[in-house]
């Protein structure tokens, strides 16, 4: 049999988890973010239905932003806790299948799969994750990258305005090899690869690097020389659709966090410290509801000119009292020049031995 990589991709996760709840959503424009209120100042969209998407909302864009482009939008609140439960149960699901599974966040996970038909296989996930009353798109690729960019071709399914999309019949399932790479992603333009955003896209432009064509066809010594002796032959590579052929294995987290971006600055002691208290009995609760210990304590501190520092301090020995670590947290902060207004606050402990 074959090692093929299945990225499966949860759609417009956040917003399907709350049709789950709220049926009769499906088919609006939900945009979830913040307190689900649009006015709330320095609040993003944290997902958007496709409806919503329609209209130009896009997530990371300021609520506010959402509410020009989309006025009849249905707001909802962050609920990431659910979220969570939620994608805890589609990563559960997935370990049924054979295989080994590599989280990669909230509604996103990798398969390392042997079959001869990674097809059938899509398809079987795709309707168990359908019990659920959620949907997804699966990637089949021979490596990781191109698994991954398969699930953009899958998800491409249906969309208009767009002459380019590469359709598969509508089942939400496309298959990217070295057989079609070529084929299909020749033409694009860089940033269409895994791991090549804006910034690295304009210096490779000024290399005359616009396409991946152009990419796979460089001079690996220039890349190496404007982007670095690992970074530039690395790029090449991703320009012949090279990737891993496994996944890596879950990491055991070594640290619990919070922080809190504030709608309006915060400028006085009192204000810092109830803030840091809130976060830091949050986080001890978390994790010691975990079974975990606490062994150091950090805060960090962004100040309105966006001006971001973290400092921490390591207890005596781990403790699994709440108390001592608010206390921890707010002797770290006190540590700071509070002399300026603050747009954020963040506590993060890492575990005892």
């Amino acid at each position: 049999m074959t090692r093929w990589l299945l990225h499966v991709d949860l759609d417009q996760f956040q917003a399907a988890v709350e049709f789950r709840r709220h049926p009769e959503l499906r088919g609006q424009p939900v945009i979830v973010g913040g307190s689900g209120d649009p006015a709330e100042p320095r609040k993003v969209v944290s997902c958007a239905s496709y409806p919503a998407r329609a209209h130009g909302v896009r997530a990371g864009m300021p609520l506010k932003s959402a509410l020009r482009l989309c006025p009849d939008g249905v707001f909802l609140a962050q609920d990431l806790a659910t979220y969570a439960e939620a994608s805890e149960e589609i990563m559960a699901l997935l370990r049924t299948f054979p295989g080994r599974v590599e989280v990669l966040g909230f509604d996103e996970a990798f398969l390392a799969v042997d079959t001869d038909d990674p097809e059938q296989l899509a398809r079987e996930i795709r309707a168990a994750i359908a019990e659920l009353g959620l949907t997804c798109a699966v990637g089949i690729g021979d490596n990781k990258l191109r698994a991954k960019l398969a699930t953009g071709f899958a998800k491409a399914v249906g969309k208009t305005g767009d002459s380019d999309t590469i359709r598969d019949g509508g089942t939400g399932i496309f298959r990217l090899t070295a057989d079609n790479w070529t084929e299909l992603m020749a033409h694009r333009p860089a940033t269409a690869l895994w791991g090549i955003g804006a910034r690295i896209a304009k210096r490779m432009s000024a290399m005359g690097i616009e396409t991946i064509a152009d990419l796979a066809a460089a001079d690996q010594e220039l890349l190496a020389k404007e982007f670095g002796p690992n970074t530039g032959p690395y790029f090449w590579v991703l320009g012949h659709g090279v990737g891993d052929t496994d996944i890596a294995e879950p990491r055991e987290p070594v640290g619990h966090s919070r922080s809190e971006t504030f709608p309006t600055d915060l400028t006085e002691l009192a204000e810092f410290d109830a803030a840091i208290t809130e976060l830091a009995t949050q986080v001890a609760e978390e994790t010691f509801a975990g079974g975990r210990s606490v062994g150091r304590v950090g805060v960090t501190v962004r100040t309105k000119t966006f001006f971001t520092r973290t400092k921490q301090r390591k207890l005596p020995q781990p403790t699994t009292d709440v108390d001592e670590v608010v206390r921890t947290a707010l002797r770290v902060l006190h540590n700071f020049e509070l002399d300026r207004p603050i747009r954020l606050l963040g506590v993060r402990v890492e575990f005892g031995a």
